[in-house]
């Protein structure tokens, strides 16, 4: 924090400040911070390298002409003109994927090299995972079959509200859900499995204010997870899954989660 603005210096900051969206005033305490922290500012240093090595890869693609069948003109129809915010972020993801390999980093404009640390969210929700996922006798403390319930619960403990994706078209059923310990904020995990005995979980606590994040994706052994911000709340999904599967999960739970916000307004 500064004199100026005394909210403390936190991840958000540090993505933005890599990202060249930070205004002046906070830019300025964001590199006060640094100067005072050397760990963090090595790890800025690069992500701030692995940004211009991407972009620099990026820029031939960048420079090529839209193909014609890829157009918006040509992709809307009279039914549906306008493209879902989802559909964007999972095309920017699908492109990242196939530049940045199959381990590391996926989005924001940056993909970390090897031995890069996954910021401490994701890191909180894959820990979460490994912790619960195994759990055969209590994975989760408040089950499927009380979802009123468990959404009320959730909703009074973040204070924020909380919505449990159906996820079945993605072969996934809720299990249920349960609340964890995020520094000085609660987080909610909602947990599902799948026929073959899959588990999955959704981690989301409060994030920064307004704003929306691209997809992140980040694998540490055999856990995979996507995380990204929206409207105020952070989001992790977590599985022993491929990527393409746990893509196509991510989409479906910010859809629905969108979704619900805007019907609400």
């Amino acid at each position: 924090m500064t004199a100026s603005d005394p909210r403390p210096i936190g991840e958000d900051d540090l993505h933005a400040f890599v990202d060249g969206r930070l205004d002046p005033g906070r830019r300025a305490g964001v590199e006060a911070w640094l100067a005072a922290h050397p760990e963090a500012a090595a790890r800025v240093a690069a992500d701030r390298e692995v940004r211009d090595r991407l972009r620099a890869r990026l820029a031939p693609v960048a420079e090529e002409p839209i193909p014609a069948r890829l157009r918006i003109a040509n992709l809307a129809t009279p039914h549906r003109m306008r493209i879902p915010r989802w559909w964007t972020n999972a095309a920017a993801a699908a492109l990242l994927l196939a530049l940045g390999g199959a381990s590391g980093w996926v989005g924001r404009g940056a993909v970390p090299g090897p031995g890069a640390p996954a910021e401490p969210m994701t890191q909180a929700a894959v820990s979460a995972f490994r912790t619960y996922v195994v759990e055969a006798a209590h994975p989760v403390e408040v089950r499927a079959d009380g979802s009123s319930d468990l959404v009320q619960w959730l909703t009074a403990r973040l204070g924020r509200p909380v919505t449990v994706p159906d996820l079945r078209t993605q072969g996934f059923r809720l299990m249920g859900g349960r609340l964890l310990p995020a520094g000085d904020e609660p987080a909610a995990m909602l947990m599902y499995d799948d026929d073959r005995g899959t588990r999955l979980t959704l981690y989301s606590r409060a994030g920064p204010s307004g704003g929306r994040g691209v997809f992140r994706y980040a694998r540490a052994d055999d856990v995979a997870a996507f995380s990204w911000i929206d409207a105020g709340m952070s989001y992790v999904v977590t599985a022993r899954t491929d990527e393409a599967r746990l893509l196509r999960v991510a989409q479906a739970v910010d859809a629905q989660v969108s979704g619900q916000r805007e019907g609400a307004r």
